[in-house]
């Protein structure tokens, strides 16, 4: 059930390459996720990658989209609250 974090960041960058012809741009070393059930945008440092409680998250994420979700991006499966809970407390580290 491992994840490959190049596949996560190849597929993270398709879909930031998509957002930046509509006119909205990831900068560089962040990706944008799409989390909850409204799968709101969120735009994150990729140092979060290398977090044990984000990796939990990829994970779950592998397991229910195989990150190949319909909405083109990486899609965290989890409530908005709870993503929000974790980065901040990736922010604080």
């Amino acid at each position: 059930m491992g994840f490959c974090i190049a596949s996560i960041i190849r597929r993270a960058s398709f879909s930031t390459t998509q957002g930046a012809s509509k006119g909205v741009e990831v900068p560089k070393g962040y990706l944008a996720v799409y989390v909850g059930d409204k799968m709101r945008r969120f735009v994150i440092p990729v140092s979060y990658l290398n977090q044990p409680s984000f990796q939990e998250l990829l994970s779950q994420a592998e397991e229910e989209f195989e990150y190949d979700h319909p909405a083109g991006g990486l899609t965290i499966p989890c409530q908005e609250d709870e993503f929000l809970n974790l980065t901040s407390c990736l922010n604080d580290l």
